[in-house]
């Protein structure tokens, strides 16, 4: 959302510091696929609501930049609009294979990671005098600043897990 998003400051001991804000709650629908080989790679579609439709839409928009001869995986959360038919016959039709995350597990969801370094880069601290000055700071962040930070984020952008063994009942 376009509010600015206070994440550190300082301040003198019992002295209040006032924080320009907005009251916009005015939001971007991003959905964005991320590549882990090359993480300058990503490609994110903005859309005026995210369903279905525009799911399929960005498959096609991710085949502007894979070809559709290139075997693509998509790992997904739960959301009633990602398991619809629509989008699976698309993914079918493009070549890409769908991978469910299990519930309640964002973690699990790499580009919940890139979501979270763009609102650090762009939102964290900043505030926004309008939409439009809003919109343009998080499309710079995906064409001029991710490209340049995308080699030193593996540390932070990886599927290196922790796997866990079950846990025994005796």
């Amino acid at each position: 959302t376009q509010g600015t998003k206070l994440a550190y400051g300082w301040m003198r001991k019992g002295q209040k510091t006032a924080v320009k804000t907005t009251g916009s709650r005015t939001r971007l629908n991003l959905m964005g696929a991320l590549n882990l080989a090359d993480i300058s790679k990503t490609v994110v579609r903005e859309y005026d609501r995210i369903d279905s439709y525009h799911i399929a839409e960005f498959f096609i928009a991710l085949r502007e930049t894979y070809p559709v001869s290139q075997k693509v995986h998509i790992i997904l959360d739960g959301a009633g609009y990602h398991r619809s038919k629509l989008v699976k016959d698309w993914a079918y039709v493009m070549n890409i294979d769908l991978h469910y995350l299990p519930p309640y597990s964002p973690n699990l969801n790499l580009i919940e990671r890139l979501w979270k370094v763009m609102n650090e880069q762009v939102r964290n601290n900043h505030y926004f005098a309008s939409t439009t000055l809003f919109r343009q700071a998080i499309h710079r962040f995906f064409t001029e600043i991710l490209p340049e930070l995308a080699g030193n984020l593996s540390c932070r952008i990886n599927d290196n897990f922790q796997v866990l063994n079950p846990a025994s009942s005796s």
